[in-house]
């Protein structure tokens, strides 16, 4: 399963290289990143047999186009690219503790690293 911030260092990780370190009928999994996935690699390794198949929530090209392979391979399932459920009450709570955190001057947990990318 592919959870990776897209870097410089991790785009087009998900390749053939990566696949034949895989175990024979294993299954990728992306929700990271579109352009983590070499495309024509993972369709080369589901069609050779090497991999069982993908889930993938996300594409290099988004909305993927109607005439794109993905869709025609039933070894891959594509996904309505929501990792998760938000629910408003959980989401409020965080929103309301960083707004206090920020005033009490303590640090904020989940910042982002722009010089890191993510």
């Amino acid at each position: 399963m592919n959870l990776l911030p897209l870097t410089p260092d991790t785009e087009g990780i998900l390749d053939r290289k990566l696949f034949c370190k895989l175990p024979q009928d294993a299954c990728v999994v992306n929700v990271g990143r579109g352009a983590h996935l070499v495309e024509e690699d993972l369709l080369d390794a589901i069609r050779s047999g090497h991999l069982a198949g993908a889930r993938l929530d996300v594409f290099r090209q988004e909305p993927l186009p109607a005439d794109h392979p993905f869709w025609g391979e039933a070894r891959i399932s594509i996904t309505s690219h929501i990792s998760a459920e938000t629910v408003k009450e959980d989401s409020l709570a965080q929103i309301v503790e960083k707004i206090r955190m920020l005033e009490e001057g303590r640090p904020i947990l989940g910042m982002i690293e722009r010089s890191r990318g993510y």
